[in-house]
């Protein structure tokens, strides 16, 4: 089929390489001038860097190269990207600097595209049969509306998102606050807390921070990233082993996780500096895992970065012609750069509100099966909507999800039962993230539940000896190259028997 995709960072990519390999005629449009998504040079800021380190954190035949530090910054993880669309030749098929202003269904004829060059305003129509939604769900940045930001503007002040934050020059020998204290927060505070006059971090929540390496000494893969630090955390289904940890063994695992908790509190000195977080270290995966920012505790200790701490901007404006801000705190501060690392809108403007209406519940949650399939609208797929530790791997496993789908290779439940299927996981979601579940597609921390959902209903999936290696060691992404090489020759044996091939995307 002629298949259309929005999107070229990990989740577009994977579909485009995936969806070439089983035959299909792949168009891929993206609005920067670059590949990479959130790891653009449109949205990098200055202190990027990966959560995870890079041997967990690549697509199954296409490794981190061997120079790349432990922990690769953005700009290293853009140039991976671009070499992968290079090695599997997708680059013919990217159109860049080209933004999708409309995707509206035709019925049985697919799809009709209308999209905009960003350089020269050229606008093109295009058909085809079928819609892969990869556009992330980190595409729009959210910043709250201050009142008084008109005067604060006016003033000289600058107000932006981390994503919008790009060259740390504009921030040297200015009053700087970073609003938030997620991780692209504290990372672009301690490499703004290097050139500003002052910076402050304005935390309306403190969240628990994982260090990179417990104690100093254990890189902190070997605890999260393995199938036993998914089963500290209880699943909506709780099966095998977890079963123990979350009925008898509970003790176990509230020990482990008060241990974490010790260790973290005393490694990061956060009694000291007064930035324990409220409740307990198993809050750390309601939404996110956040990891530490070791040089931002450094610059706090030296008191040259200030964490405000449940506090907030309450509005914007000028004192005396130069930009302030005045905090929840009482106090009216400078600010003459204000960041904000305040989450993103999980959008999808290019439909129209009649298709998003249909693909969203009443309170705007993505009713997405295997956070893939919509559950009424035709030839229309996500790809990289499942949030993720493992967050290539997970894109890949989607694009092979959505090729099978599309050779009539997967025996999914009936309609009402997908419907069912996903109205309890989105309320089993927001009640585990306290309602922080990015209107459904955050599977945070079960990335690898999410993965064997996936690899089941296509029934291929990894062995039991290797599942097993996973409770205790991250897992290695090279382990499922095998999928895709056992999907394509299951195509073969099915286009050899044109009788039991069946279009199920029609």
């Amino acid at each position: 089929m002629k298949i259309a995709i929005i999107g070229a960072g990990f989740a577009g990519l994977s579909a485009a390489k995936v969806l070439t390999q089983f035959g299909h005629d792949v168009t891929v449009f993206e609005k920067a001038p670059d590949v990479g998504g959130v790891w653009s040079a449109t949205r990098r800021y200055p202190g990027l860097r990966t959560q995870n380190n890079k041997d967990t954190y690549f697509l199954s035949d296409f490794p981190m190269p061997a120079e790349y530090p432990e922990w690769p910054t953005g700009e290293q993880v853009q140039r991976y990207l671009a070499a992968f669309a290079k090695h599997f030749d997708l680059e013919r098929r990217i159109h860049l600097n080209t933004e999708v202003l409309l995707a509206e269904p035709e019925g049985e004829k697919g799809w009709h595209i209308k999209a905009r060059s960003t350089r020269s305003g050229l606008e093109s129509d295009y058909q085809f049969e079928h819609l892969v939604v990869a556009n992330g769900i980190f595409s729009e940045p959210f910043i709250p509306p201050y009142p008084g930001v008109d005067e604060f503007k006016a003033a000289g002040g600058r107000l932006c998102a981390t994503s919008e934050f790009n060259h740390i020059e504009e921030a040297r020998g200015k009053d700087v606050l970073v609003v938030g204290y997620g991780k692209s927060s504290c990372d672009v505070a301690a490499a703004i807390g290097e050139v500003a006059a002052s910076t402050k971090v304005i935390a309306r929540e403190l969240l628990w921070k994982m260090p990179r390496k417990i104690m100093n000494v254990l890189n902190y893969k070997y605890l999260m990233l393995t199938r036993m630090g998914e089963a500290l955390f209880p699943y909506i289904e709780v099966k095998g082993f977890e079963r123990f940890l979350h009925g008898p063994g509970r003790g176990v695992r509230d020990s482990m996780i008060g241990s974490l908790q010790k260790v973290a509190t005393k490694q990061l000195k956060l009694d000291k500096l007064g930035l324990v977080p409220e409740g307990t270290f198993d809050r750390i995966a309601r939404s996110t895992v956040s990891l530490s920012t070791d040089e931002l505790y450094e610059q706090v200790i030296a008191g040259t970065t200030e964490v405000a701490r449940e506090c907030e901007i309450t509005s914007l404006g000028a004192r005396d012609g130069k930009p302030v801000a005045t905090l929840s705190d009482g106090r009216t501060v400078p600010a003459d750069l204000v960041v904000c690392g305040t989450g993103f809108k999980q959008v999808v403007p290019f439909l129209p509100q009649s298709v998003q209406d249909e693909i969203t519940d009443e309170r705007g949650n993505f009713e997405l099966y295997r956070q893939i399939l919509p559950l009424t609208v035709k030839r229309l797929h996500f790809c990289g909507y499942n949030s993720s530790f493992y967050s290539p791997l997970s894109t890949e496993v989607a694009a092979l999800w959505i090729a099978a789908h599309l050779m009539g290779g997967l025996n999914l439940p009936p309609l009402e039962e997908r419907r069912e299927h996903v109205r309890r996981r989105l309320k089993w979601m927001e009640e585990r993230t306290e309602g922080k579940h990015a209107r459904g597609t955050n599977i945070i921390p079960f990335s690898m539940h999410n993965v064997d959902e996936m690899l089941d209903e296509i029934g291929i999936n990894v062995g039991p000896f290797t599942r097993f290696k996973q409770w205790l060691l991250p897992v290695n992404a090279r382990n499922y190259r095998m999928v895709t090489h056992k999907l394509l020759e299951r195509q073969k044996k099915a286009q050899a028997n044109p009788a039991r091939f069946v279009k199920a995307a029609h």
